[in-house]
């Protein structure tokens, strides 16, 4: 998959990376947690944390009483020596900038490694996967009751209180929950407003943010509600989230959403109002991010427990318009509520994938007919070889 260079550059400025070179690291297969940062290392910036001096791989992940269930690569399945031979490239960099690779199959973690900055014990940033995870939320909130399906389809100006609805454009009546969640409002803006938004955090915040989006844009058109891949969908259903449920938006990711998976050791950033932002920010550990593919796979489900509502799952993760940006791959590659779908080959036969996706090529990987997860971090700004490695390695390795 290749980006475009004006994209790439956003995601520089995002992410404050320096690139240098990095010398071949050596691997071996370990069973203790030499990846695991110390006290100081935990309160280190991410590009202050010192390289790994030795790549961690482990084909028998532990049980670190996190709610994981583990297993072992090869014996609970998989082909180990296809799999740790990725590892082993990933380590020397061979494929990208990558900090950790974990696999998961039929329920068990099978193999956790971690390179360069990559720590067991700290979350790393997720950059625009924290859309999908914004987008899980949504599937909490309906579980719970607190709004429909049907909601999907209403005006999202009628989730929200305190709006001055008589500076509204034209059009925004036009815009529901369902456009916010497939990047197709309709919200239109010059580049000068966008640096506006961005600049000056303390004046667009909250309803105040969303107050400016539907007075600023250019009005609300059946032509403009097309694809465009921005930040402001997400942000208003992270505002729709914090009107509809109880108390506010953060306590429902720490006490409904994280809290249900034992997810505990989190960052999920603000946007001065106390509002979680919808569309970045987020920092989770590895393998938490490995228990986030689970829910997904097992349509809603952790430990027995219907945490997300299935149906609403089943329409987040379908093909539902094409992502049409021009970094963003093939023609077979499609949206749905914050989630990016796509087939991939492997030999004759081909699998749907479903991903969530963040600058840096951070990923969760859900692969539903071979019941694997992946989760990969890095800060790679390329990224354009890991669904390729899926097809080549990952598929092969677990294919029936």
């Amino acid at each position: 998959m290749t980006i475009n260079f004006k994209f790439k550059n956003l995601i520089v400025v995002a992410l404050f990376i320096n690139f240098s070179s990095v010398a071949e690291t050596k691997v071996k297969e370990v069973n203790n947690h030499t990846a695991e940062a110390s006290a100081a290392e935990a309160k280190m910036k991410y590009m202050e944390l010192p390289l790994l001096k030795e790549a961690f791989i482990n084909a028998a992940p532990a049980d670190r009483n996190d709610a994981l269930v583990v297993g072992k690569l090869g014996t609970d399945g998989g082909n180990k020596a296809m799999v740790l031979q990725l590892a082993e490239e990933f380590a020397n960099n061979k494929h990208g900038d990558y900090d950790s690779l974990l696999i998961a199959h039929k329920d068990k973690l099978l193999l956790e490694s971690y390179f360069m900055r990559g720590r067991i014990n700290l979350p790393h940033f997720q950059s625009s996967a924290t859309k999908s995870y914004t987008s899980m939320l949504i599937g909490r909130a309906i579980q719970l009751g607190y709004i429909t399906m049907a909601d999907l389809d209403k005006p999202l100006v009628s989730f929200l209180k305190g709006l001055d609805h008589t500076k509204f454009v034209d059009g925004v009546e036009k815009i529901t929950l369902h456009h916010a969640l497939t990047m197709t409002p309709g919200l239109r803006f010059s580049d000068e407003q966008v640096e506006k938004f961005r600049g000056n955090p303390e004046q667009f915040k909250g309803l105040a943010q969303v107050q400016a989006f539907f007075e600023q844009s250019k009005p609300i058109t059946t032509e403009s509600q097309s694809y465009q891949y921005r930040g402001f969908g997400p942000i208003l259903a992270m505002n729709v989230i914090n009107a509809v449920v109880p108390g506010s938006a953060k306590e429902f990711i720490k006490n409904e959403f994280f809290g249900k998976l034992a997810i505990t050791n989190y960052r999920w950033r603000d946007d001065k109002s106390g509002l979680p932002l919808g569309d970045a920010g987020s920092g989770v550990t590895s393998r938490d991010m490995v228990k986030l593919g689970l829910l997904m796979i097992n349509d809603g489900k952790w430990h027995g427990e219907q945490i997300l509502s299935s149906d609403y799952i089943a329409k987040a993760t379908g093909a539902i318009t094409p992502a049409s940006e021009d970094w963003q791959g093939p023609e077979n590659y499609f949206y749905g509520y914050l989630w990016y779908t796509t087939n991939l080959t492997a030999g004759n036969k081909s699998y749907d994938v479903k991903v969530a996706w963040g600058g840096g090529g951070n990923r969760i990987i859900v692969i539903d007919e071979l019941d694997v997860v992946m989760a990969v971090t890095g800060y790679d700004l390329v990224d354009e070889t890991m669904l390729t490695l899926v097809s080549k390695v990952i598929l092969p390795a677990f294919a029936k």
